[in-house]
């Protein structure tokens, strides 16, 4: 076969970096012609093939064992994949990097005997497990093969993770070379730390490749660091505790487990109780059940001198507690499990409870018969009750300084939170006040007159009409707003968006097939529930309908979101509980997204609110409900007949 040109060149470059080849001292012929040709044929420089670490680093194949251009020996042509040379300073490996031996060299020796002209003889080949290994060890020069079988590898890296040892050659270093060493070293200690790094820097770049795998793994461990356990030894144990503090609680667990002294960083640290600290900070959920379990008095407290305070075992066992309490909720939200207590408003006139607001303390409701009541929202009795408007109190919000009610009377009013005496008295409206929102200085009215009103606040006495906003062709049901937007819905079936600054209109949302009757917006969602009993979701910035929502049987006359779910209610009676992520996928099937239906109203529901909790709900029947989804009786009774669920929350 007649050779590429290219490829006679190679093999000429390659000859010269071939080294020569010991005979042996028993004297018989081990190169023969058709090895000799084999070597002769490698085109592979020798600085090329010879050159990696270890085992682990990327070692390229022996590409002389199959040479597709000059051909190889039989045996090697059919058993090449798996060969690997690995040059480590002194030594040369040869052999199978994986469990499977099918076809690595090794197992060409063992099955079909040695290339034609190399009879390796059985001293040469080594044997490990499943793994045959030939080693080939050599010092700039090939070494006898007499001298092979001695050389062999005691345990080569396995597929199944098994350590890998290369045995190097021992060497004798001579006199002169230790003279020049320590005179080198003299001079290196002598110059600055930038002139070492420059000379070093030089000194590499003018190795090899293996030399270069070499140093790397000999560099490798010098650059790994334990800084956890090294800053406490330099009195630096509040960096290494603040690094910990930014961990989740399945790294947390991890790091507790790399070794004593990580454990004890994170034990001195407090990092459990920093870590559910962080949590309460930032999450609704976690402030709301610190507060309702009761170990929130432990939190954001400085560590007392008489070392009262829990320690850091009490926090991390704590942890999984409210882990288990936090799937309870979801479980009860989903499931449809809660408590249920009922107040019965016993109004003396007519009936129904049209608005209400709550927090932990009080629940405030605006009724039909004209008042306003105040409950205990731990004991549900009636605190106080506030009068003076002449007709059905139809809105209500209220903080912590003022409650501001709208009426069919067409007034708004304003009264003292704390001590129930009225304020003010806004009269513009025509026509009776639907819904009113309030917040920093800004409120927005709106009436079946057809118009909004927006009004600056400067104190409850001091409060002036800023616009008034003209463009339903029917009366305001509701509106919301933000720092960008004010948004309106009303019977003409219309949402209408208005800038908050300037009051302009900015777009209309068109949709609904009938007159919209709730409405809440945040962010760039707006959800709105209409008499044609139905929910959509929109985008205000384009005013695109993201879904609708259908299930309700008659009109949906309250609605309202948080970052899991919506919960609404209509005149059916019913309350939905919908899931707003899904929601907002396209590709969840509509069949999915009611959560649950929640029926004990024996009428119109009116209003409603709810957090992660509970739902607070009024209605036509006179009543006011609370669904508890984290205090289930039923599910406490269970827990109390079978063995509490394990939560675990690191995986090892």
């Amino acid at each position: 076969m007649a050779m590429d040109p290219a490829e006679a060149v190679l093999q000429e470059k390659a000859l010269k970096f071939m080294p020569r080849i010991h005979m042996p001292k028993d004297g018989f012929q081990l190169i023969s012609s058709g090895y000799q040709a084999w070597l002769k044929q490698c085109s592979m420089p020798r600085s090329l093939w010879l050159g990696c670490s270890s085992l682990a680093d990327s070692m390229p194949s022996l590409r002389c064992l199959y040479n597709p251009g000059t051909g190889a020996l039989p045996a090697f042509q059919t058993y090449n994949s798996c060969a690997r040379l690995c040059l480590n300073q002194e030594t040369v490996c040869l052999g199978s990097t994986a469990m499977k031996t099918e076809n690595c060299v090794a197992k060409m020796l063992l099955t079909h005997g040695n290339p034609p002209g190399y009879p390796f003889g059985n001293h040469r080949i080594c044997a490990r497990g499943f793994l045959v290994t030939v080693v080939l060890v050599c010092n700039r020069n090939w070494m006898p093969f007499s001298e092979i079988g001695a050389r062999c590898l005691n345990k080569t890296k396995l597929a199944n993770g098994t350590s890998s040892m290369i045995v190097p050659k021992q060497r004798k270093l001579s006199a002169s070379y230790e003279k020049e060493k320590e005179l080198c070293v003299k001079y290196f200690e002598q110059w600055s730390e930038s002139d070492q790094v420059e000379f070093v820097e030089h000194l590499i770049s003018q190795m090899c490749h293996y030399q270069h795998g070499h140093i790397n793994s000999y560099l490798k461990p010098m650059l790994q660091r334990d800084f956890i356990t090294a800053l406490p030894a330099r009195g630096l144990d509040h960096i290494a505790e603040n690094i910990l503090s930014y961990l989740d609680a399945k790294s947390l667990c991890a790091a507790e487990l790399v070794c004593k002294e990580w454990y004890r960083v994170t034990s001195d640290g407090m990092l459990w109780k920093k870590l559910i600290e962080r949590m309460v900070r930032t999450d609704s959920l976690w402030r709301g059940l610190s507060e309702r379990r009761g170990w929130g008095q432990y939190l954001f407290k400085n560590k007392p001198p008489d070392g009262t305070a829990p320690p850091n075992s009490f926090y991390r066992a704590l942890y999984p507690k409210i882990i288990q309490d936090i799937e309870t909720i979801e479980s009860n939200w989903r499931c449809g499990r809660h408590s249920l207590q009922r107040i019965h408003c016993r109004s003396e006139t007519s009936k129904g409870v049209y608005c209400l607001q709550y927090d932990d303390q009080k629940i405030v409701s605006g009724l039909r018969d004209n008042t306003i009541k105040i409950w205990d929202k731990n004991t549900l009795e009636c605190k106080r009750i506030l009068t003076g408007h002449t007709g059905s109190v139809l809105c209500l919000q209220y903080d912590e300084r003022v409650i501001i009610t709208g009426s069919s009377d067409s007034t708004v009013r304003v009264w003292d939170v704390n001590a129930g005496e009225m304020l003010n008295t806004l009269i513009h409206h025509c026509e009776a006040v639907l819904h009113l929102r309030f917040n920093n200085g800004m409120m927005v009215t709106c009436s079946k007159d057809r118009s909004i009103a927006v009004w600056d606040m400067a104190s409850p006495t001091d409060i002036t009409l800023r616009r008034v906003l003209v463009g339903h062709r029917a009366a305001v049901n509701v509106v919301d707003f933000d720092d960008k937007y004010i948004v309106s819905a009303s019977g003409d079936r219309t949402i209408k968006v208005w800038n908050t600054s300037t009051c302009e209109f900015v777009r209309t949302l068109n949709g609904h097939k009938r007159g919209i009757a709730c409405l809440q917006y945040r962010d760039r969602l707006v959800v709105s529930g209409s008499s044609d009993n139905t929910i959509r979701l929109w985008d205000i910035e384009c005013g695109a309908c993201l879904r609708v929502l259908e299930g309700h049987e008659e009109l949906v006359r309250c609605i309202r979101f948080d970052n899991k779910r919506i919960v609404s209610g209509a005149y059916d009676g019913k309350i939905k509980v919908w899931d707003l992520v899904a929601a907002l996928d396209p590709r969840a099937p509509a069949g999915t997204l009611c959560l649950r239906t929640l029926v004990e109203h024996s009428g119109r529901v009116f209003r409603l609110q709810f957090d992660e909790f509970q739902i607070v709900s009024s209605s036509h029947d006179d009543t006011i409900l609370i669904w508890d989804f984290l205090n289930d009786p039923a599910a406490q009774a269970e827990s109390t007949r079978s063995p509490s669920r394990t939560y675990t929350y690191i995986s090892r």
